[in-house]
């Protein structure tokens, strides 16, 4: 595939963060030959129509160049109140528009998430919903929700168990091969 290049991206801002963590080990997971970024959500300011006619922060700026210069996207979601955390759907709000220009358009995607008893299930139920209008393509299997995480990582944010090192590193080579399957289509 030649180097490609996949951007991360944490829908929690908390600095413990287990999806963030998430993100992490995908970084130290990825094969060789490619390339793994992180997108910094923390800065962009409430999505609101006025400001972005008058031009785009400067984060919403750099958000969405990231996204069009990757391959493919990774997102590790959080779960609140049943859903898609607040910061996550705002950076896709900031991303997804105008929609006819958006860097979120026909992107492969892959959905992961750290979180309670249901893992994020819920989030990221809701979160394929946000991707049929952004018009991305998330990757069905396998799915990776990460259930009890306070049980799941160490107090620096490492895995205890093995297996979700292999679980991160098997998302991964199913979304590569996702991109390459999309890509056979065209």
């Amino acid at each position: 595939m030649g180097n490609l290049t996949l951007l991360g991206i944490s829908g929690s801002l908390r600095r413990g963060s287990y999806n963030t963590a998430l993100i992490r080990i995908a970084k130290e997971e990825c094969p060789p030959g490619v390339d793994f970024l992180t997108a910094d959500i923390s800065t962009l300011p409430l999505y609101n129509e006025d400001v972005r006619l008058q031009g785009e922060p400067p984060p919403v700026i750099v958000l969405k160049e990231q996204i069009r210069s990757a391959a493919a996207l990774l997102i590790a979601t959080p779960e609140y109140n049943y859903s898609i955390p607040g910061v996550l759907k705002n950076a896709i709000d900031w991303a997804s528009r105008p929609p006819e220009t958006s860097p979120l358009s026909n992107k492969p995607v892959a959905l992961m998430g750290a979180g309670g008893m249901m893992g994020t299930s819920r989030a990221q139920y809701h979160l394929r919903q946000v991707c049929v209008f952004t018009n991305m393509y998330p990757l069905n299997k396998p799915e990776l929700f990460v259930r009890r995480a306070t049980e799941k990582f160490d107090e620096k944010g490492n895995p205890r168990d093995p297996m979700l090192r292999d679980r991160v590193r098997n998302l991964i080579a199913a979304l590569l091969a996702w991109m390459e399957r999309l890509r056979d289509r065209k």
